[in-house]
């Protein structure tokens, strides 16, 4: 189950998240990371009157559904980010404050990121700075996405030949369900990557960064480039696979109205000789009769239009 919430200090051990304790470090230095899942307004009220965190950005974390940004304040800056829920293909939005005093996260949905994060806590025998505990969060959450989209990438095989195969609406309709997927993401992976793109190059200063430090963002960069790269060859294989989707169909269509088309055209003779014979005028009934016309003119007449019009159909590719 998620964490409603915990505070880590500078040390690497867990402290109980209350008012008081999150003072007392904050106060002393020692605050390393507090992490609010779904917080309620006490709690996010912390981050005002303990933190010292301005009300529009405050504001910002009551609102969610926001694009990838990074606000710089006087004493802290805003960042926020996209990851990828561990049940499913949900976005998992995320609002950081990181200053050289604290670093708070505050989000709604859990993922993988802050259990990895943690676990890589876990395993230093020294402190970390919180810069780089945020690179380790950014991280987390950016190569989130790659096992899913390396499952959203074999679902597309199967969709394409479960589609060459037996063509289905429900085919159709995942095809439509996967590409919104798929442009929900390159909303926020473009954005994300732009941001720590303007970190790397120096436009954004964050208070803490180090060339060793920088070259831990560079990678994260490069990861989101990646996936950003990855996000439009899916597109364009979701686009191929609804053209293909479309040829199959039209393809099926066709040989189904050649089928019947060839059908209709060998009738059509045969509607006119049984139509001609069948005329009551009295020379006709008078001179055609008996078995031997039956068979001969009747059944025979009608038995060598059709295999002509076989035999014509098959000379020129039409069957």
């Amino acid at each position: 189950m998620p964490v409603t919430g915990y505070l880590i200090a500078k040390d690497g051990s867990a402290a109980t998240m209350d008012s008081q304790t999150v003072r007392h470090l904050l106060d002393e230095g020692e605050l390393l990371w507090l992490d609010l899942y779904r917080p309620d307004a006490d709690e996010l009220g912390l981050l005002t009157t303990v933190f010292g965190i301005h009300q529009l950005a405050v504001e910002d974390a009551e609102q969610f559904g926001q694009r990838p940004k990074l606000e710089d304040y006087d004493d802290f800056t805003q960042l926020i980010a996209y990851g990828v829920e561990d049940a499913g293909e949900s976005l998992v939005e995320v609002h950081c404050f990181y200053s050289e005093r604290y670093l708070v996260t505050v989000r709604r949905g859990d993922c993988a990121a802050f259990a990895g994060a943690r676990a890589r806590l876990g395993q230093r025998s020294k402190p970390i700075s919180r810069l780089l505990l945020l690179h380790h969060i950014l991280d987390e959450l950016t190569d989130g996405f790659f096992p899913v989209l390396s499952t959203f990438d074999d679902r597309i095989d199967q969709l394409q030949d479960e589609i060459f195969a037996k063509p289905t609406d429900e085919q159709l309709s995942e095809l439509f369900t996967r590409k919104r997927w798929l442009i929900g993401v390159r909303k926020v992976i473009t954005p994300q990557r732009d941001l720590i793109a303007s970190l790397v190059s120096g436009v954004t200063d964050l208070p803490g960064m180090t060339r060793e430090i920088e070259r831990y963002f560079r990678d994260l960069y490069d990861h989101l480039i990646r996936i950003s790269d990855l996000v439009d060859s899916y597109r364009d294989l979701l686009t191929g696979s609804m053209d293909a989707y479309l040829s199959t169909v039209s393809n099926r269509l066709n040989v189904v109205m050649k089928q019947l088309t060839v059908i209709a055209t060998i009738f059509l003779p045969l509607s006119f000789i049984t139509g001609f014979f069948g005329q009551n005028f009295a020379w006709m009934v008078q001179r055609i009769g008996g078995l031997p016309a039956f068979l001969v003119i009747g059944l025979g007449g009608e038995l060598a239009v059709v295999a002509g019009m076989l035999v014509l159909f098959r000379r020129r590719g039409w069957l």
